[in-house]
This record gives structure tokens, sequence and C-alpha cells, in this order.
């Protein structure tokens, strides 16, 4: 899972992706953001566009936006993009959706930023409406922010709904209701467990895929975990030590390879049954394919 509003190419996005079918992973997944604060201010590609690119230029793997927030698009035009995606991948694209919460892009790209409860309501109300259009036959849905009446065709074939969100309650609980996917940013085993729970609770039997996305900080030795540890903590003016503690109360997957197993097999058990791996950098994809394949157990 890379974040290319941070920079990133389309043919690097490309390369990391055909790496990633080539070595059997399950899906390639991007962020949906249009802006960042970098100065100065990167390149930042159209999630839908590239990874309607993606749908041609690769061939097996899944393809994943995690995830679109509301505020940037209509759910019409959502629906219609991952469709259309869904389509030329031949069933293999994944639509994430969330609130929206990069105040930043909103405000100086001119979207509108509801505060939290609209963008709340929003949500709530987008997912009725995607859940109305996916449907068979004709798609009515009469919502307090958008409504439909159309018969919405192409329909998906293998797209898959993923849910994202870090919340305890409330993410969970829709994703139980509404998706085939339950995906939030790597925690502590117990906070992951209890999260999923009240997922599984409301999904009552139906089959939602448990899934989590973080940045590893990694090595193969423990000298390189430390120097690649002291490279991540002065980029954001921290001591070792602590950018060390923070991702250790966080849950994140750290250390050498033995340390990673552990943290892995630890998610595992709490049910998490895939990890996203984050990676930012993607000037530097020899880190990030070491980084996969110890998170992999290799």
């Amino acid at each position: 899972m890379t974040e290319p509003h941070l920079g990133g190419t389309y043919g690097q996005q490309l390369e990391a992706a055909r790496w990633a079918e080539a070595e059997g992973l399950v899906s390639f997944a991007r962020c949906d953001h249009f802006l960042s604060d970098g100065d100065p201010t990167p390149d930042a590609t159209d999630a839908f566009a590239v990874l309607a690119g993606l749908a041609r230029d690769t061939t097996d793997i899944r393809l994943c936006v995690l995830v679109s927030p509301i505020t940037f698009r209509h759910p019409a035009v959502i629906a219609k993009n991952a469709v259309t995606i869904d389509q030329m991948s031949g069933g293999r694209f994944d639509l994430g959706v969330g609130t929206g919460w990069m105040e930043l892009e909103h405000v100086n790209l001119g979207f509108p930023f509801p505060e939290w409860r609209e963008r709340w309501a929003r949500f709530e109300d987008a997912l009725n409406y995607l859940d109305a259009a996916f449907g068979e036959g004709h798609a009515s849905y009469e919502g307090a922010y958008y409504t439909l009446d159309a018969d919405v065709k192409p329909k998906p074939t293998g797209m898959r709904r993923v849910l994202g969100g870090s919340g305890p309650k409330r993410t969970p609980s829709l994703a139980g209701e509404w998706a085939d996917e339950y995906n939030f940013f790597i925690c502590p085993p117990d906070e992951a467990r209890a999260k999923i729970e009240v997922m599984r609770a409301v999904a009552d039997g139906r089959n939602v895929e448990a899934t989590a996305m973080g940045g590893p900080l990694v090595g193969r030795t423990e000298a390189e975990y430390q120097e690649r540890l002291a490279k991540s903590a002065a980029k954001r003016d921290l001591q070792p030590k602590e950018l060390e503690d923070r991702y250790k109360n966080n849950g994140f997957p750290i250390g050498t390879p033995d340390r990673v197993a552990e943290t892995v097999a630890a998610l595992e058990d709490a049910g998490v049954e895939r990890i996203y791996v984050q990676w930012l950098d993607l000037d530097d994809l020899d880190a990030m394919k070491e980084t996969v394949d110890i998170v992999r157990g290799g």
C-alpha cells in the first residue's frame, strides 16, 4: 500500500504493482489524496485514474483504493469509477471508502470540508447509496444528502467493498453490515481483537475479511534496523528511542525478522487475516521489497 500524494509517478506505481504481482502478493493498494504539505509539493496522481491504468497493465493482482474520501466525489461518480475499473480489470478491483480527514487538501483545493458529524452522516448516506447502485435491478435510494432513482449499469462482477477506519465501534459495525473487507490501521493486538469482534458480531456469520495497514520499520540485522531507525527518526526530528517506542506502542512490526514474526503472529491471533505493508518512498523500491519480504517471513 503506497501514498503517491507524497510523490510517485505512474511508472513507479506500475513497477511496484508488477513486482507485487510477480511475488504472488494478494493486492496492490494506494491512497486517494490530492495534495500533501510537502515542501516542495510533490506530484500527486489521481487514485482512480492510476488504478484504471494498472487494471490494464497487470493481469492477476487485486487493485485497491484504500480509501476514497466521500468528500471528493459524489457517490454516483465513485460507483461509476469503481464498476468501470472492475470491468477493465476482469473483476480485480476493491473499492475502499472513508469519511475524509485531511483538512489541508480540502481547504487548499477548494473542496468543502464539513465538520465531523456531517462528514460521518454523509459517509453513511453514501454507503447506502452505493449499496443500492451496486444491487440488482432498478436502484432507488432516498437519503438525507443523496438520492438515486435509476437503472445503474454496469454492475460489479468481482469487485469487493472495503470499509476503512480506526474507530473502535462505529466503523467496525458499519463494516460488518456493509463491507467485504474491514481495514484498520495497525494497532496493538488487544485493540485489533476488540474491533474485529465488534465487526464479527454485526456481520453475524457473513464473511468479512479483517485486514490491517501500516508501515513496518525493519532490518535483516540489528545493525541494519538501527540504521534505518536513526534515519527515520531524524526525518521526524525525534530521537531513535522515542520513535521506536511510538512504533511499539502502536503495535507496528519493527526490528529484525524474529521480532517482526512475533508481532505478525500476535496480530494474526487477534483475527487479522492480511496486512497491507504501507510504503511511502517509491524512489527506494529495493528497501520496499526487503521490508515486504521480512513481514512475509522471508
